[in-house]
């Protein structure tokens, strides 16, 4: 019987087969990742953004595992000698996006505040944050799963001549 196309097995195996390579693309995209949602969020202090409510304890976690996935799900799309190449999905960017609104500031996302001004961005948006990051993680999560399970089941063409 085949495994599943987003198979926990499959998927390990192809991590244990990435080349030093892959595994450096995937450590840049984690690192690039965790800049872009970090840095304008304020999770990682800087001094070009503020927040005007504290970072919460979850928000660092959340960073760290979508920062990770992302790494993993960008290295998929690089394209070595016999390695496999799956579909695309948009998961990666909805799980991106998504994580960008779970972590940031409540009352800093500007198209928060338009919808719902201060007080609602703090009495509904705040306590929807922790539910959007699981979301985010889980849609990361399965984009990894599944391109790292199909990465030996769709061979990349040879290049065109």
């Amino acid at each position: 019987m085949p495994s599943s196309p987003r198979s926990p097995r499959r998927a390990v195996k192809a991590l244990a087969d990435w080349s030093p390579n892959r595994w450096a693309i995937a450590s840049g995209g984690a690192l690039s990742t965790a800049l872009l949602v970090g840095l304008p969020t304020d999770v990682l202090p800087n001094p070009l953004f503020t927040r005007s409510v504290p970072v919460q304890w979850w928000n660092y976690p959340t960073l760290a595992v979508t920062a990770a996935l992302a790494g993993v799900v960008l290295a998929t799309y690089i394209r070595e000698p016999a390695s496999g190449h799956a579909p695309t999905t948009g998961r990666l960017t909805v799980g991106g996006v998504l994580s960008f609104f779970a972590v940031g500031c409540p009352v800093c996302n500007k198209l928060v505040l338009l919808l719902l001004g201060t007080s609602g961005a703090l009495t509904y948006w705040a306590p929807l944050q922790p539910l959007i990051a699981v979301a985010s993680v889980v849609l990361l999560a399965e984009a990894a799963l599944r391109r790292l399970a199909a990465m030996d089941g769709c061979p990349s063409p040879a290049s065109a001549a």
